[in-house]
């Protein structure tokens, strides 16, 4: 995450909740809003295990 609280923080790593957050608020333009609306519905729908083997690579 490029700024705010969770400056530093990897995008696959953010709280649910500030996600929601995002959600209810708007996603930034471009495309580091298109990747946290990604990962909010990776997130929202228990879908996390789609990530592993982009982690390991």
């Amino acid at each position: 995450m490029p700024f705010g609280k969770y400056k530093g923080t990897l995008l696959c790593n953010l709280p649910v909740s500030y996600l929601e957050w995002f959600q209810r608020t708007g996603f930034p333009k471009g495309k580091l809003g298109m990747l946290l609306e990604t990962m909010f519905v990776i997130k929202s729908n228990g879908l996390e295990y789609l990530l592993k083997p982009l982690m390991k690579a």
